[in-house]
């Protein structure tokens, strides 16, 4: 009888216990959760019925109700800005995202070479640029691409013999044809987080994967495909995902060179771009909370694609699914 009430407040004194951490717990992630209700649940329920309404902040007083004629101008052809901007932002993710996770696999590669010389170095350079404000950084490569002054067109010009100067010669910000390779270059200055993490990822590879390939004859190439990319898919995972969701939200670069106009020839008109100039330049909340939503769910449908398909192509060490 004694034993049995000794482990019966034994069992007590756990319950209590695991209660209490539970609310200090609960106590130290207060700030985040008052944080998370003020700034995003909140604001994204009250930005549902911001969509049925006509709010414009430059006249008050036409505020009204309106349905879901917000949805039927964005859904059913009435704004063609909204397919114009998700063709080019479309375009755009096509080819910046596989030079940006092919160019950061890559740099990790090249520093977990164990030929490199002064790799911690380079890690550093490499990484150093996405400290640096991106509002900075686009103002910095603005003067990079410059077809007068740019030093790629003077080293293009004086290397290679190209014409590259002028107002006829290689026009980075300017030219249709080359826009979106100019602001891929511009992103892979800040490739250095992924970097890091796709270089963590090959150092957890097992060695003796590869030397059991240089048994069986693999070269470096069969060994990068069947062996490096399944072991650190899953951080390609993470970085793709990361990535497509960060491209539906692409508005700074443009906006800083050219105020959000889509120059050249509306090229550079993204969703992100489209959505800011409803909401802040036109004053339009409630057809800008649509775009918003519209955002929200293309990153949805698209991520959710992303994990409804990882099974078939990303690798788990320990053997189960995600």
């Amino acid at each position: 009888m004694n034993q049995s009430i000794t482990i019966t407040d034994v069992k007590l004194k756990h319950l209590d216990l695991a209660k209490h951490e539970a609310r200090w717990g609960l106590i130290f992630i207060s700030p985040w959760i008052v944080g998370f209700l003020l700034f995003y649940l909140f604001p994204m329920i009250a930005s549902i019925g911001f969509t049925m309404m006509n709010i414009n902040l430059g006249n008050t007083e036409e505020t009204r109700f309106i349905g879901i004629e917000n949805w039927k101008r964005a859904l059913t052809g009435g704004d063609t800005k909204i397919l114009e901007s998700i063709i080019n932002i479309s375009r755009f993710a096509l080819l910046s995202l596989p030079i940006g996770m092919g160019f950061g696999l890559f740099l990790a590669i090249l520093m977990n070479s164990k030929l490199m010389i002064g790799k911690e170095l380079f890690r550093t350079l490499f990484y150093m640029p996405t400290m640096i404000p991106l509002a900075a950084t686009t103002l910095i490569w603005t003067g990079v691409f410059n077809e007068y002054t740019g030093w790629i067109n003077l080293f293009l010009q004086n290397v290679f013999g190209v014409k590259a100067m002028g107002v006829n010669g290689v026009r980075w910000l300017a030219d249709p044809n080359l826009i979106y390779y100019t602001y891929t270059i511009m992103g892979l200055w800040g490739v250095g987080n992924m970097m890091l993490l796709l270089l963590a990822g090959l150092q957890k590879v097992p060695t003796e994967l590869y030397e059991a390939a240089r048994v069986d004859g693999a070269g470096w190439w069969r060994q990068l495909w069947h062996i490096t990319i399944p072991m650190i898919s899953p951080i390609i995972f993470y970085n793709l995902t990361l990535g497509v969701i960060g491209i539906m939200q692409y508005f700074l670069v443009p906006y800083i060179l050219n105020g959000g106009s889509g120059y050249p020839e509306g090229m550079t008109y993204f969703i992100m771009v489209h959505f800011y100039k409803q909401a802040f330049t036109y004053f339009n909340m409630g057809y800008g909370a649509v775009i918003a939503w519209i955002i929200f769910l293309i990153a949805l449908a698209l991520t959710g694609l992303l994990f409804g398909t990882a099974n078939k192509w990303v690798y788990y060490a320990g053997g189960t699914d995600k």
